[in-house]
């Protein structure tokens, strides 16, 4: 069976005095001892969560639990699917109505589905038709970066991976020509394949790891793609493993485990290259950023099972809490964020929501300048306290007339060719965003 790596979603920076906690919240499940092995925020009210079975992990359910209130309540569904053989292999919502996911059929070949919901899970729609259907086959994970825009991805097929794009959500899917792609390593039953979860997504970029150690990187929503060797031999390997966490474009961590020996490395160029690795100190190895920071926050749900937080990038760790098993772990910014346990009936556990403040003074003082306005040929766009953001600039009808990724604190954008009139440039970063209304004369 094929390995999958489970997702760890992405984390933090500097934690205020505030006190931190867990606060138990229901997950909702008829069944004991549901566990989630993924937590997507779309925003403070909105959070979904995929289900397996935690008594039973070879146990196929088809099973999630949302909330649309901040987690007061939670409400479970079924995937269904129309087959209960299909195992799930992750869900991406993008609002409380919509989401995607993949999963593999139970027969050798045509191994990868796609399906969609616009009613909150309720109701599945397949949407892959013509994609992943050839005898080896095999969907690893399906990513949405807005309504419209996604990418599918797979094991390679005819010496390629197999990545598929969509720009209207999901109606229709194209395959990425191998040309787009770096060749898969090696041949036969040892080519290169990639993972179930354990990949990472931000903006319009999506990183996926692979068991040769190396991460696909795609900065345009799947179209192109770029490779760079990671610190280790196998993502999910029985001898190496490792798992990758973003938390912006450009900065990341990695922890690598070999045996008992447990190795961080950081990266400042979105992956392309790691420092020499330093020896990890943390007693907890579920890593995740607070997004756009360098504070880190680590669960784990063995033994020793808890949680804490790192201030200065994983160099000193501070315990939340410890003896409380604490799984996959989400944040959206220092004080909305979720991790993973285990419910015991409908009405207790299963998810935990934090309280507390982790919070980075400078972040949350970035600023954002777009000068001059009005405006005849060039934009220059200046931040205070990003590395890295993405900008949308629309005129007063909705038209979208650029969508572009942007590191470092000094940009410039040419609207030479846009008509005279009003435009609205949207920066989004992890945490933060603002629209800025700019006329062109």
């Amino acid at each position: 069976m094929k390995k999958i790596l489970l997702s760890f979603s992405l984390l933090i920076l500097g934690f205020s005095s505030n006190a931190q906690s867990w606060n138990a919240q229901a997950t909702g499940f008829d069944f004991l001892s549901r566990g989630l092995s993924e937590i997507h925020i779309v925003n403070s009210s909105t959070v979904w969560a995929l289900a397996y079975d935690g008594l039973d992990a070879e146990n196929v359910i088809q099973e999630f639990t949302m909330t649309t209130d901040g987690g007061n309540t939670w409400t479970p569904g079924t995937i269904n699917v129309g087959d209960p053989a299909l195992s799930i292999n992750n869900i991406a919502p993008i609002s409380a109505t919509t989401a995607w996911v993949s999963a593999l059929t139970p027969t050798v070949g045509n191994n990868g589905v796609i399906y969609k919901t616009t009613d909150g899970g309720v109701s599945w729609e397949q949407q892959n038709a013509g994609a992943f259907n050839a005898a080896s086959s095999f969907i690893n994970g399906v990513h949405f970066f807005d309504a419209n825009n996604g990418v599918s991805f797979g094991d390679p097929v005819g010496g390629e991976f197999e990545i598929y794009t969509t720009s209207d959500g999901g109606e229709t899917w194209t395959l990425v020509p191998g040309a787009n792609i770096p060749n898969p390593l090696g041949s036969g039953a040892s080519i290169e394949y990639g993972y179930n979860g354990g990949n990472a997504a931000i903006g319009n970029t999506i990183w996926l790891v692979t068991s040769k150690g190396r991460i696909l990187k795609s900065s345009n929503m799947g179209l192109n793609w770029t490779v760079s060797q990671a610190p280790v031999t196998d993502f999910a390997g029985t001898a190496q493993s490792a798992r990758l966490t973003m938390s912006s474009l450009t900065n990341g961590c990695l922890l690598k485990t070999a045996g008992t020996t447990y190795t961080f490395y950081k990266t400042t160029d979105g992956g392309a290259t790691w420092d020499a690795g330093t020896p990890f100190t943390g007693a907890y190895r579920v890593l995740t950023y607070v997004p756009g920071t360098t504070t880190l926050v680590a669960t784990s749900a063995g033994t020793p099972s808890g949680s804490a937080y790192s201030s200065d990038n994983g160099t000193t760790w501070i315990p939340i809490d410890s003896g409380e098993q604490r799984g996959t772990v989400t944040f959206l910014d220092g004080s909305t964020g979720w991790c993973a346990g285990f419910n015991e009936d409908p009405f207790t556990g299963g998810v935990f929501k934090f309280s507390g403040t982790l919070s980075n003074n400078d972040f949350n003082t970035s600023k954002f300048r777009v000068y001059p306005n009005p405006a005849t040929s060039f934009v220059n766009l200046q931040t205070e306290g990003l590395d890295s953001y993405t900008l949308k600039v629309t005129d007063l009808s909705g038209k979208v007339m650029v969508t572009r990724e942007f590191n470092g604190v000094e940009n410039t954008l040419d609207i030479s060719n846009y008509a005279a009139g009003v435009y609205f440039f949207e920066i989004n970063s992890a945490s933060k965003s603002e629209t800025i209304k700019i006329i062109k004369n």
